[in-house]
């Protein structure tokens, strides 16, 4: 039985993962969290790890041995690492090398997968979209300008070392169980929290211009899956639904689900310093190397983001 070991398993998208691979993958599960986060899930070894320890990293891996690594563990705000930037840059650059570093030393090669972001792709001329893998990276923000280094880490640990790296550039993957720190979660707390007079009948917004590529993320962890077992060794794969729509339009099918009247207001504080006017990608690659499709709707996807804030606040 293959085991696979996910890197950051707190997260939103690891209890994602762990379910996929639990219904349809015959391998075992190892995860990991930070030492102060609560998470626990049946059937899988739970371990705490730092990964800025890159000696506890290469003491987990010795002692599980797994066949493939997910490294989940990031940063991932755009927003938060305007007003962080050093976090940013060590959790998912400093650390993304521990683990690559700590897999160097191993008698053995594991597969890794290292996520990465749309984003790294920036500023993207008219005639680029959809965005092909091979496109020229201009990061606009510090998070896609540290996950551009993670891709090149990885190309560079793969060309010197030999060792099997598959390198993800996933566009935007929303779901129930999202921080609102995210846009789409975001906007669904704050129309349930109105339902439940819980504030005023106004949603704050910032940018609504800008046009992005969504997938639920169990479409997403589908596709890592995947990728996993199929991916070539040392390529990078986009991961999106390849449609990208406007902040505006996520925005409107929101309202529809709405229980109550709200009015729209465009709060300064949410703007970003730089904004990305359109990401998109290019998913024939991924498509092609895996038969991998969409199958969760958009709409489907915020509905039940809605019912999860329902539920929870």
């Amino acid at each position: 039985m293959k085991k696979a070991l996910i890197i950051g398993a707190a997260g939103f998208v690891g209890g994602y993962l762990i379910d996929y691979i639990q219904k349809k993958c015959v391998w075992s599960i190892i995860a990991t969290k930070m030492p102060y986060e609560d998470f626990e899930y049946p059937e899988v070894k739970i371990c705490n790890l730092d990964i800025m320890d890159k000696d506890s990293i290469v003491n987990l891996l010795r002692e599980i041995h797994p066949d493939y690594i997910f490294h989940l563990a990031a940063q991932s705000s755009v927003a938060l690492s305007w007003k962080n930037p050093g976090l940013t840059v060590d959790v998912n650059i400093k650390g993304s090398l521990n683990l690559l570093d700590a897999v160097r030393e191993l008698d053995y090669v594991p597969r890794v997968m290292l996520i990465g972001s749309g984003e790294e792709y920036g500023f993207v001329l008219r005639d680029e979209v959809p965005i092909r893998e091979e496109n020229v990276l201009r990061p606009g923000n510090i998070y896609a300008a540290t996950k551009a280094c993670q891709n090149m880490l990885g190309k560079i640990y793969f060309q010197a070392y030999g060792m099997d790296i598959v390198m993800i550039r996933a566009f935007n993957h929303i779901g129930p169980n999202q921080a609102p720190i995210f846009v789409v979660s975001d906007f669904c707390k704050q129309v349930v929290e109105i339902e439940k007079e819980l504030r005023e009948p106004v949603l704050y917004v910032g940018n609504l211009s800008a046009r992005r590529d969504f997938s639920d993320v169990r479409d997403v962890v589908r596709a890592y899956t995947f990728l996993m077992e199929s991916g070539v060794a040392g390529q990078t794969y986009n991961v999106g639904s390849g449609e990208a729509v406007s902040i505006g339009e996520i925005l409107q099918l929101i309202l529809e689900f709405s229980l109550k009247q709200i009015n729209v207001e465009v709060d300064s504080n949410r703007i970003r310093p730089v904004d990305i006017p359109i990401i998109e990608a290019d998913i024939e690659k991924l498509v092609s190397c895996t038969g991998w499709k969409r199958e969760i709707t958009l709409r489907d996807t915020i509905k039940e983001t809605l019912d999860y804030w329902r539920a929870r606040l």
